[in-house]
């Protein structure tokens, strides 16, 4: 019986004109038009065929007939009809990505005994382009060289493009040379590979060599070119290319990638341009911008663009909503957030786990753990990628604990954490100081086998280094089998910043034994100490060596420089190395700069870079106003400081705690108080920090009875109480006179929380009860003392026997004030007070005649209204 194949068309009535989407085919049936030649019919839906089964059953129904029919009646336009026919079928195979199925039907096709043609080798390139199958590659070139068909220059390109997604540039670019003839696919192939290879400059050299040679540049080789420009950071490249679009009128997709290329060369600002310029913007235009305000943490501006879309009426895609969600955790702007949260659950793409993920970190990120955690757990498909963003976001939002909480969770539901996940957790464990979940994590790592990788070893080193666990850190680093540079810098930082500096010159010369060489980051680590020791020789020295080994030009390296010398008193070298990189538009040398001037006493300087800085278009980040809101606060400049905060406000920092520590801080030294409790109180995630800003700026204006309140709110609401929150308080008391509250608070260091009083907190209790004139108390405090007392603690006596002209003692804690701090002019000028103060004008005079004899001077007091006037720093 014969077989018909029946065609049914929803939307048209002459089968020539249908596309496959509105086939329905049944393979039991036959019924081909009579004025429709079969050959052409087939071909006409292999061609059009856009999905899977369709393309099944026309192959299905091709091998049922065994093209016995087709063969019998080829019309003479076709050479060979069956040929074309699986070329059809290849082609329509790797179009819908069945690539391996492709493969097979070449194979096939040899075996009936049907010679390929050029097409036939074309198609089944691609097909091993798709499936990245190296080995069946290789075998189809030589085939193609057997046959002399290398040379063609469809099959060229095939060839090109085949190499250059596996990686093979070398072989890519043997075929590219030895092609007589190349079109601008084949030119345009070859940028492409180069462009996403390690060799992004050879890319720029072959499309300079394709204008040479005559070949006019289409869009898409501007869009192949863009990565390898993006990669090199090359400015005027980039410029180049947006000349020469401009001149071609080349625009559409090319100013998209006008936007990227400018983006990550950062030029963010340029980019914004294009952005502003084009006439017509689609979806990816608005999320490429959104894309490089987050690449170079403009998280204010990708907010701003969020509400223009919306005024727009604007669709935003896939890639505008993740970026929208990243900017919003940023900035902690939780109704942002929500916002997108909702477009998400509207248009149905809250199922996709690349959007889902980031709505769950962004709440995370504003503090929002109960909805952050139900929406995680609610999520279906969450893979590890998904556990490791969500962990990492606890993390980075100062949830360490909730993390390891998280972890547990993860561990029940027999998931096994991979060494992502775990490294994340090791860095909260660090991140809290809690070595003992340190330890079972590493114990973890020991059961999954993961701590022989050099990555998870080298993250335990320095978990163990932060919590200042020296010889574990040791004792693992030594069973390291192998030991990149990577972990011996881990090491050597660990000892730099949380250890004995010193250990880290001789962590250095054991590396330069063992012959592995050393980087940048191993010159930062060293630099760093050489600051940390306040050795100036030491760290010139070093600097010496920068210059010998080339790391002099890195720019990490010249930062560092820049901040060892600021450290170390030599500004005039650190300047000097500033004015060679000022011009880079990157805000760590600006902002360690800032910090420098501020270390040496320079607050007018420090405000006055800033506002270089603005002048430079360098944009300050968020680190920026944490180190300059110190020099307003120096300075006691309130016009200024009211500038600075609205500055914050719209760069959109004013969630950031750190800032809002800052600003509580600022207010109190500026005398504004209300100001420092509306900042406090407006905090949406208070730290420790955050109260003990306020609590010292209680102290500082003599507000005892509100600064014991606070102090009480904060163990009643569970905040963490440190040695810093007692220091406060105490010292709140002393200023306000409260003696038996002070006492109390005291004493409840250690019965309360555990906590031992430093010299800091007996220096304040000292000069608590002296003021008071209880001396009694003073002393039996000062001999109970565990260890011996301090300047700190005999200067509150001095201060104290001055205010009750108490001689005698005065005396005592003058004789162990000389011993501990004998080149200190103020000691003797206090004692000679006291004198004076009874009466005792010889010993007065005698005392005035001793500091003299020991080459002392009393340095002359200063004055900030110099400063004030002056002060008119802050531009918009």
């Amino acid at each position: 019986m014969r077989h018909s194949l029946r065609i049914h068309n929803k939307r048209y009535h002459q089968p020539e004109h249908v596309h496959s989407d509105a086939f329905v085919i049944s393979p039991t049936t036959l019924h081909i038009p009579q004025y429709c030649n079969h050959n052409h019919y087939y071909l006409h839906l292999l061609r059009s065929c856009k999905h899977l089964n369709p393309l099944l059953q026309i192959h299905a129904r091709l091998i049922v007939t065994e093209q016995c029919t087709l063969t019998q009646s080829t019309p003479k336009s076709i050479t060979n009809p069956s040929l074309v026919l699986w070329n059809s079928l290849i082609r329509a195979y790797s179009r819908l990505r069945l690539f391996q199925e492709a493969i097979k039907l070449y194979h096939t096709m040899l075996c009936v005994g049907l010679e390929p043609d050029k097409y036939t080798f074309t198609f089944v390139l691609k097909a091993c382009t798709g499936a990245l199958d190296f080995h069946e590659g290789v075998a189809i070139h030589q085939d193609i060289a057997c046959r002399e068909l290398e040379c063609d220059v469809f099959i060229g390109t095939g060839l090109v493009v085949m190499y250059s997604k596996m990686g093979q540039l070398d072989s890519a670019r043997k075929v590219f040379d030895k092609m007589p003839t190349k079109d601008v696919a084949s030119w345009n192939a070859m940028i492409s590979g180069y462009s996403q290879s390690s060799n992004p400059g050879e890319a720029i050299e072959i499309f300079r060599r394709m204008q040479m040679e005559g070949v006019e540049p289409d869009s898409v080789s501007i869009l192949n070119l863009a990565p390898a420009v993006s990669k090199l950071e090359d400015v005027r490249c980039c410029t180049s290319i947006n000349c020469y679009v401009i001149r071609r009128r080349v625009f559409g997709v090319v100013s998209n990638s006008l936007i990227d290329m400018y983006s990550k060369c950062g030029e963010v600002n340029l980019a914004r341009r294009i952005f502003d310029e084009m006439q017509v913007k689609d979806d990816v235009s608005w999320a490429t911008m959104m894309a490089g305000y987050v690449h170079h943490g403009c998280f204010f501006e990708v907010l701003q663009l969020l509400d223009k879309m919306k005024q727009q009426r604007m669709k935003m895609n896939k890639v505008s909503a993740v970026n929208s969600l990243l900017a919003a955790a940023e900035m902690r702007d939780l109704e942002k957030g929500k916002d997108v949260h909702n477009y998400a659950l509207h248009e149905g793409i809250m199922s996709d786990i690349i959007v889902a993920t980031p709505i769950v970190c962004m709440y995370a990120k504003c503090g929002e753990l109960k909805k952050a955690k139900e929406l995680f757990l609610s999520l279906k498909g969450r893979d590890l990628v998904a556990w490791s963003a969500f962990l990492s976001a606890l993390v980075q939002a100062g949830f360490p604990g909730e993390a390891l909480s998280i972890f547990q969770e993860m561990w029940h539901e027999g998931l096994k954490p991979d060494k992502t996940i775990l490294k994340i957790l090791v860095s909260a464990c660090a991140d809290i100081l809690n070595a003992g979940l340190g330890k079972i994590v590493h114990c973890h790592t020991i059961k999954a086998d993961m701590v022989s990788d050099i990555s998870v070893a080298t993250t335990l080193v320095s978990m163990y280094t932060r919590c200042e666990l020296f010889m574990y850190a040791m004792a693992l680093f030594n069973r390291m089998r192998y030991k990149d540079v990577v972990a011996w810098n881990t090491l050597i930082n660990g000892f730099t910043k949380f250890g004995d500096p010193r250990l880290a010159f001789e962590m250095f010369h054991t590396l330069q034994v063992t012959g592995v060489q050393p980087d940048s980051g191993t010159m930062v680590s060293l630099v760093s100490a050489c600051a940390l020791l306040d050795d100036l020789h030491l760290g010139t020295c070093f600097h010496g060596n920068t210059i010998k080994t080339g790391f002099e030009s890195d720019l990490h390296v010249k930062v560092s420089l820049i901040d060892m010398y600021a450290k170390c008193g030599n500004l005039f070298s650190a300047e000097n190395l500033f004015q060679l990189i000022k011009h880079v538009k990157d805000e760590v040398p600006w902002n360690v700069m800032i910090a420098g001037y501020l270390h040496n006493g320079g607050a007018n300087e420090a405000i006055c870079t800033f506002n270089q800085m603005k002048l430079e278009s360098v944009r300050p980040n968020l680190v920026t106003f944490v180190i300059i809101l110190p020099a307003v606060s120096f300075l006691s400049m309130l016009r200024e400081a009211m500038a600075f905060h609205a500055c914050i406000i719209r760069m959109g920092f004013i969630s950031s705690t750190l800032v809002g520590n800052s600003l509580i801080d600022m207010y109190a030294k500026c005398g504004q108080l209300c100001y420092s409790e509306k900042c406090f109180h407006e905090m949406e995630n208070k730290s420790t920090i955050s109260w003990n800003a306020m609590l010292s700026g209680y102290a500082m204006h003599g507000q005892g009875e509100l600064a014991l309140a606070l102090f009480s709110l904060m163990q009643e609401t569970n905040v963490h109480v440190d040695s810093l929150s007692y220091l406060s308080v105490l010292s709140a008391c002393r200023h306000a006179g409260l003696i038996p509250e002070g006492k109390n608070i005291f004493h409840s260091m250690t019965e309360k929380h555990n906590l031992q009083p430093n010299m800091e907190h007996y220096a304040c209790m000292v000069d608590l009860l002296g003021r008071a004139g209880l001396f009694d108390e003073v002393l039996s405090l000062i001999n109970g003392m565990p260890t011996e007392p301090d300047a700190q603690v005999w200067g509150a006596l001095l201060g104290a026997c001055k205010v009750h002209s108490n001689v005698k003692l005065g005396e005592v804690a003058l004789h162990h004030l000389l011993k501990l701090e004998p080149r200190n002019a103020v000691h003797y000028v206090v004692l000679s007070d006291i004198y004076a103060q009874c009466g005792r004008w010889v010993d007065a005079r005698r005392t005035r005649s001793n500091m003299i004899d020991h080459g002392l001077k009393k340095i002359p007091g200063y004055s900030l209204v110099g400063a004030h006037k002056q002060g008119q720093f802050l531009s918009g």
